[in-house]
């Protein structure tokens, strides 16, 4: 199963983007968003940017699955 995960645009250089999610960050394709800024929150699976995620659902998910995972 695959999951997107929220993840935060930190730099930005042509289709490509570094973003980071927790204290991993690699890159992901923008070709999907538009108007993407550094700083924006985006979904990401399989380094493909798919849609932005409002910064407050952003954290929200990412609590989320931060608190999963430390039960499991």
């Amino acid at each position: 199963m695959c999951l997107a995960v929220p993840s935060k645009i930190i730099k930005i250089k042509g289709e490509w983007a570094i973003v980071k999610s927790g204290n991993h960050s690699h890159r992901a394709n923008l070709a999907l968003i538009k108007n993407a800024k550094i700083g924006d929150y985006v979904l990401v699976n399989n380094d493909m940017a798919l849609n932005k995620v409002a910064k407050k659902d952003a954290l929200k998910i990412l609590n989320l699955i931060n608190t999963c995972t430390k039960k499991a």
